[in-house]
């Protein structure tokens, strides 16, 4: 049966039986007992009546309806969470209970939730929502909006985030034997062949930017700058700039990588056209994540190069324990700046007197 007051038009299945206590033509003094929910229904149908009466016309029956359903004992709430339930009914209770981690992972888990509430789970501050959902790659392949919500939650972690990409299709950075991690190898991928990718996931409103947004510019233009590229980006789902992040150019990268969304701002720092230019440049910007600056700092070939560490001490959003380690291979005029520096925290001024003073440059 339709619930029209519903903001879309909602269809309940619901037997006969159940549908003589929403009718809007039943009495109003049956609609009002059924809505205290003591009903002799099947749990998931008795949530359904609850549901549906929550959108009645009398506001007592709705409020009634509404606490019923909300306050179903745990046993019949258990099997409605887990059920069959329509998407409807646990798209409320997912919203009722965003403060209850048990009860939500069994929405997580449930097969009949709709996509629009997996995205919801996924940007709660629950770190077993976001392992359930991150696990759930059929999900995530079909709704991008799930890949959204988990590449802007605080708890998605670095784990997470790499087994997202591989999901998509997109690999992370490459490990040696001991596990750290080693530069991109460089992209074998032409222009022509990168512009074709690109223009793939781009739609036709916005294919015919795809080679402008794959070469590189003759011109060194600061990133500030680039408002045309920063105005197609703003206008881009997830999904298309994690593959831009990929597939395009320096100009590009350099704003990707300051994305909020982190799968989007890894898929940058990881991308195998990166350069080594690029990356000293990561290290010593304060518009990037400091989850960015911890792959800089984890990677080998990387941290060779002394502008990266030098980038790396001296942003004090890079992990303190990272940059500490890079403190010792500085020059002295550095660790002199770095001494007065008032910028970084203290544990990197004083561990650079300390180099000094061992050095008896003081």
């Amino acid at each position: 049966m339709p619930v029209p007051e519903h903001p879309k038009k909602i269809r309940l299945r619901l037997s006969p039986e159940a549908e003589r206590y929403v009718r809007r033509d039943a009495p109003r003094e049956v609609r009002l007992m059924a809505s205290k929910g003591a009903l002799p229904l099947p749990p998931i149908e008795l949530a359904t009546v609850l549901f549906a009466l929550m959108h009645d016309p009398d506001p007592e029956v709705k409020s009634t309806a509404r606490e019923s359903l909300e306050g179903l004992p745990a046993p019949v709430c258990n099997v409605v969470l887990s059920g069959p339930t329509h998407p409807s009914v646990l798209s409320h209770l997912a919203r009722a209970f965003r403060e209850d981690e048990e009860r939500l992972e069994k929405i997580a888990l449930n097969e009949a939730t709709d996509d629009a509430t997996i995205a919801f789970l996924a940007g709660l501050p629950c770190k077993q929502l976001v392992d359930i959902i991150s696990n759930n790659q059929t999900r995530m392949l079909r709704a991008h909006e799930i890949v959204e919500a988990l590449g802007n939650n605080p708890l998605t972690g670095r784990s997470v985030i790499e087994r997202i990409l591989s999901f998509l299709g997109i690999d992370g950075l490459p490990t040696d034997d001991d596990g750290e991690e080693l530069a991109p190898e460089p992209t074998r991928v032409s222009d022509e062949e990168a512009e074709a990718a690109l223009r793939a996931v781009l739609g036709d409103d916005m294919a015919h930017y795809a080679r402008e947004l794959v070469q590189d510019s003759e011109e060194e233009v600061p990133i500030e700058e680039n408002t045309n590229i920063f105005a197609l980006i703003q206008n881009m789902t997830v999904m298309q700039k994690i593959k831009l992040a990929r597939m395009g150019n320096k100009e590009a990268r350099g704003l990707l990588v300051r994305d909020r969304n982190k799968l989007v701002a890894m898929s940058a720092v990881s991308s195998p056209k990166i350069t080594l230019q690029e990356v000293a440049s990561f290290a010593k910007s304060r518009n990037v994540s400091d989850e960015v600056l911890r792959v800089i700092a984890r990677n080998r070939d990387w941290t060779r190069d002394y502008q990266v560490k030098l980038g790396l001490v001296g942003n004090p959003k890079c992990p303190l324990t990272q940059a500490l380690k890079f403190v010792n291979y500085l020059q002295d005029r550095e660790l002199r700046g770095l001494m007065r520096s008032k910028d970084v925290p203290t544990a990197i001024s004083t561990h650079a007197r300390r180099i000094l003073t061992r050095k008896g440059k003081l």
